[in-house]
């Protein structure tokens, strides 16, 4: 990231915020308090920005300017809300495809399925506001510019989320290794949202018992696990495969 994709000091943040600049997350330094940081935080709250509360240290890495022990990461594009979306989806007379990443922290995992979802024709990406990746300058590059062209839905919470596809309708499928059930056997032909989990845990385990379907792609070699991007895919063209086949 260079220095275009940062705001320093308390006072320029907040007016940022009030400006209606898109802002990814907003880092604090830990012990930083005083009137001015309440309302900063007050703020955040206000407008569903996450924010860190961060060693000084790690604000210096960024800048040695006088960032005043706070500093916001601008995001390249605007995120969107989830039930604004669906419904229109809905109401174009579309049969919906959705990414949820479930706790994806690589930037480069991030850009590579979204290129995939947006070369396979789906409509949203889900992430959380916390735990998770955003959309940010080397995401966008990594993408190939894909996240300039898929909406990125960020939710407080993707357990919550799932549940309300659910009861929008969607098929929500888990991708894990903790079903016998094969990707090839679950059901992608009407709506469908897709869950990936982080690199390291795979999905969440409230997220994984909310999912309508579980579905594992095997592994024959020695490697234990697929890259999660590379399951992503194959994921996505699945659900194209099948949707082709039934409207043959």
């Amino acid at each position: 990231m260079n220095k275009n994709d940062y705001i320093f000091g308390l006072r320029a943040i907040m007016e940022a915020i009030e400006a209606g600049k898109e802002i990814d997350k907003i880092m604090i330094r830990k012990e930083l308090g005083g009137d001015l940081a309440r309302e900063l935080l007050a703020l955040t709250r206000q407008y569903d920005i996450p924010c860190q509360r961060v060693p000084m240290e790690r604000l210096n890495r960024i800048t040695m300017k006088n960032h005043q022990g706070a500093i916001a990461v601008l995001s390249p594009v605007g995120y969107h809300k989830l039930d604004q979306i669906v419904p229109t989806l809905f109401e174009e007379g579309r049969m919906p495809l959705v990414m949820i990443l479930d706790g994806i922290t690589d930037t480069r995992n991030f850009g590579a399925i979204a290129r995939t979802a947006e070369c396979a024709g789906f409509d949203t990406i889900v992430i959380p506001e916390r735990g998770s990746v955003g959309v940010n300058g080397d995401a966008v590059k990594t993408s190939a510019g894909a996240l300039l062209h898929i909406p990125v839905c960020r939710v407080r919470s993707v357990s919550d989320a799932v549940d309300y596809l659910k009861m929008s309708g969607f098929n929500v499928i888990g991708a894990t290794e903790k079903t016998e059930a094969l990707y090839t056997e679950a059901d992608f032909t009407g709506p469908v949202a897709i869950v990936m989990g982080a690199e390291d845990t795979g999905i969440s385990p409230d997220v994984l018992r909310s999912c309508t379907e579980l579905a594992a792609i095997p592994i024959l070699g020695r490697i234990g696990s697929l890259n999660v991007s590379v399951a992503a895919g194959i994921m996505m063209y699945e659900a194209l495969r099948q949707r082709a086949a039934v409207s043959l």
